[in-house]
């Protein structure tokens, strides 16, 4: 638990907002803060928002006016992204890590249960974080994600990965490499570039929150170590899938869109297997407790989409508690 110093040490910024107060916060860890934005009453039951990988908290910016206004949500800034801290020098950007922040912040707020929404890595970085503390989490949404990360080949790939992260974050230290300086419109048309699924104004909301103005134009706030994300994951092998899950004590609803980043549909997707056999567990596990939607859109369906994914998240946030926890 962290001391009480934790969550009385904010910094603090509010501007209207159609749910009530928002709040921008800094909660003080032991590197630094990590920001988080925060909408409605705190007393109202909390929704905590996790976003993908190199996002940032104002990726929820355009969802959350549609969702019920009985509810608190805080979006977080996981570190090294957004305006929350990067990671001291040699300390590198571990799955596990994002999961403690969670705790972290989770402590900050003295909540006992919450829920979760997240978005891609996001959700994963929720779902591990339901597994571990089961008791503490009620619902589980997850955006185009999974609540974990499985591999068929686990035992082949995972020191693979580990090495490969090691390799990387060495590398980027030793390189000193200052951030790139770019025109606003240069930024907009790297970020676009780099992930089709945004469109020109998510992409824009994005980098509101994702840049540092300077005299030359703006340099992205996001920790340079952050480049090979497929290194950072904790990945399970099916065994260990089946039991994480079994400690889930959440209801759980994943929205999933038609051309996000699982696509069955196709053929030679190397994700399709894992993505449909972690469907299969979560269906035979969970049961009534799990609900699988799929719509049309990309990636960033609560972004382009916001009206039609809230309709989905506030029947199932307005539904009826957990009633029958999973044996531990």
């Amino acid at each position: 638990m962290l001391p009480l110093a934790y969550s009385s040490r904010w910094s603090r910024h509010s501007s209207p907002s159609p749910l009530g107060l928002l709040s921008e916060l800094k909660l003080a860890v032991p590197w630094g803060h990590i920001a988080v934005k925060v909408w409605g009453l705190q007393k109202n039951p909390p929704v905590l928002c996790l976003h993908g990988w190199l996002d940032n908290a104002n990726s929820f910016d355009k969802l959350i006016p549609f969702l019920p206004k009985d509810f608190c949500y805080v979006a977080m800034d996981f570190g090294g992204h957004g305006l929350s801290t990067h990671y001291s020098p040699g300390l590198p950007y571990y799955h596990h890590n994002f999961v403690s922040e969670v705790r972290r912040v989770v402590s900050a707020f003295k909540w006992t249960r919450l829920s979760l929404l997240g978005h891609s890595f996001g959700g994963v970085v929720g779902g591990l974080f339901a597994c571990m503390f089961p008791e503490m989490v009620d619902k589980l949404i997850l955006l185009d994600s999974t609540p974990l990360l499985m591999d068929l080949n686990e035992v082949e790939n995972i020191m693979t990965y580990r090495r490969k992260n090691i390799e990387q974050t060495l590398k980027v230290e030793d390189s000193q490499k200052p951030p790139g300086i770019f025109s606003p419109e240069e930024m907009l048309h790297e970020l676009l570039t780099k992930n089709s699924h945004l469109n020109e104004d998510c992409g824009e909301l994005l980098l509101q929150r994702g840049t540092t103005k300077v005299a030359e134009g703006l340099v992205l706030n996001r920790d340079q170590r952050l480049s090979w994300p497929q290194y950072s994951f904790d990945f399970m092998g099916k065994e260990l899938t089946m039991h994480s899950l079994r400690r889930l004590q959440a209801s759980v609803l994943i929205i999933k869109a038609l051309d996000g980043y699982y696509d069955v549909r196709r053929e030679n997707d190397l994700n399709k297997a894992s993505f449909l056999l972690m469907l299969d567990i979560l269906r035979s596990t969970l049961k009534e407790r799990f609900q699988f939607v799929e719509i049309p859109g990309n990636h960033y369906i609560h972004m382009n989409k916001p009206q039609i994914v809230a309709d989905i998240i506030r029947s199932f946030l307005q539904g009826p508690p957990r009633t029958t926890p999973s044996r531990l």
